[in-house]
């Protein structure tokens, strides 16, 4: 099924014509001069628990720092909840100023008629942004004719974690940079009896074990380079040695009962940080979760890579902020002032200590780097360094799908039949390249015209 607007035909500029007052009006207050008040510009996200908290904080410290505009964030659940609700929010009216979506989101948002390029966006609202400013690994995957169609916000990529005290027991200084080491340690901390759990399987296993496995090897995901050129790209991940491989051997791994599935009620966090698994592939952004849960001396490295490969740059996940149409001149003034904010580079610095995602500033960065934040913290320097390791090729730079989150959902769905046994890895791959090119084709279908 192919995510639809409802807005196919909507003209690409800003809409201006929303009933007159309703973003902008005067208040009498008896017995003095009228007060302006407050343009209020509603931003809906997907980041809860701690990272939700730093939002919050972000907003306040923006509603703060002027006297013009209210941003209201709203936590309408996970990215797909989130994009859901925008959906059905903008087919009756409704919809926020500035909408958070994740980068598998990209091809939705870009060809549904529904936004306002933030460059355009910017400038028409007088504020000068220096886009060759953007980090090129965060800001490259959503450049439309050299700018970004949205504003890079909360970008990340996966790294490992691990348990320092565990592999110590084992034996260990530090994780092996190979998947052979790292395969012997895991087996070693199981058979020593340090830990019954020695990793950990994230929620978003296809994107960090999957997706950066075939970019860090360079190995083609997609046809027309990832789809950035074009909507007749095909899946043919089934069709590397080296990808079938990676499945399988995570296979073994949960046959053996080295890698874990969390069970109910637990995340996967949750079994690292309790000290219950001794490793745990996930994002960057976990800097925010695991530095206030865990209770022992932990540490992060790159990805491992296949023995005699020469590792690639991973891709970038998390989201970007969208402006999308239908909203009044007032409040594109504030999203414009907003994303401003958010963009400045003590904006950035901040942003990425509290949450562990990456500046996406040259500008920030150095800040950061200038200060000695990365001597002190030195895992929180890993994802850039790992996304800009090397020159991105056409199978590293980045994934462009249409309804991306429709084929990954299946792709999730034919692995849990490896999981069981119902499934070698090569029929799950094949599976889910076969569904995943129909939904592709659905989509090519409904936007070739545009």
């Amino acid at each position: 099924m192919t995510i639809d607007f409802g807005i196919k035909n909507a003209p690409r500029k800003f809409a201006k014509t929303l009933a007159a007052g309703i973003a902008l009006g005067m208040l009498a207050l008896p017995g003095a001069a009228a007060a302006q008040e407050r343009v209020k510009v509603e931003w809906w996200h997907a980041l809860g628990g701690r990272l939700g908290e730093v939002v919050e904080k972000l907003v306040t410290d923006f509603n703060g720092s002027q006297d013009q505009y209210e941003v209201v964030a709203v936590h309408k659940g996970n990215y797909e909840e989130n994009m859901a609700a925008m959906v059905a929010a903008y087919r009756v009216g409704q919809q926020p100023t500035i909408i958070q979506a994740a980068e598998r989101g990209f091809m939705t948002m870009l060809n549904s008629g529904a936004v306002v390029p933030v460059p355009t966006l910017m400038e028409e609202q007088g504020h000068d942004v220096d886009w060759n400013d953007f980090i090129a690994p965060v800001s490259g995957f959503f450049l439309v004719d050299g700018v970004p169609a949205a504003l890079p916000f909360n970008s990340s990529t996966p790294i490992f974690w691990y348990n320092r005290d565990m592999f110590k027991e084992a034996g260990f200084d530090a994780p092996g940079e190979t998947w052979q080491e790292v395969e012997k340690q895991l087996y070693a901390i199981k058979e020593q009896g340090v830990s019954e759990c020695s990793m950990a399987l994230a929620n978003d296993f296809f994107w960090s074990l999957i997706e950066n496995y075939a970019a860090l090897h360079d190995q083609p995901y997609g046809t027309l380079a990832n789809g950035f050129d074009g909507l007749g790209t095909e899946f043919v991940f089934n069709k590397s040695p080296l990808v079938v491989g990676q499945l399988e051997r995570l296979s073994k791994w949960m046959d053996d009962e080295v890698l874990q599935i969390a069970g109910q009620g637990l995340s996967p966090e949750q079994l690292f940080t309790s000290g219950t698994c001794a490793t745990y592939v996930a994002s960057t952004a976990a800097h925010a979760g695991i530095g206030s849960g865990a209770q022992f001396d932990w540490s992060a490295t790159f990805l491992p890579h296949e023995e005699g490969v020469e590792p690639k740059n991973s891709t970038i996940g998390g989201g970007a902020l969208w402006v999308l149409q239908g909203k009044s001149d007032e409040e594109y003034a504030g999203a414009a002032a907003f994303i401003d904010f958010v963009a400045s580079p003590e904006t950035q610095v901040w942003w990425s200590k509290q949450t562990g995602y990456v500046p996406v500033t040259t500008t920030a960065y150095n800040a950061l780097k200038s200060e000695g934040y990365f001597k002190e913290n030195p895992t929180r320097e890993i994802a850039i360094l790992q996304l800009s390791r090397g020159e991105p090729t056409e199978n590293s730079r980045g994934f462009r799908f249409g309804n991306h989150n429709q084929s990954m959902q299946l792709l999730v769905e034919e692995i849990q039949g490896v999981w069981t046994g119902q499934k070698t890895a090569q029929e799950a791959l094949d599976n889910a390249a076969r569904r995943g090119n129909e939904i592709l084709r659905q989509y090519e279908r409904l936007h070739a015209s545009q």
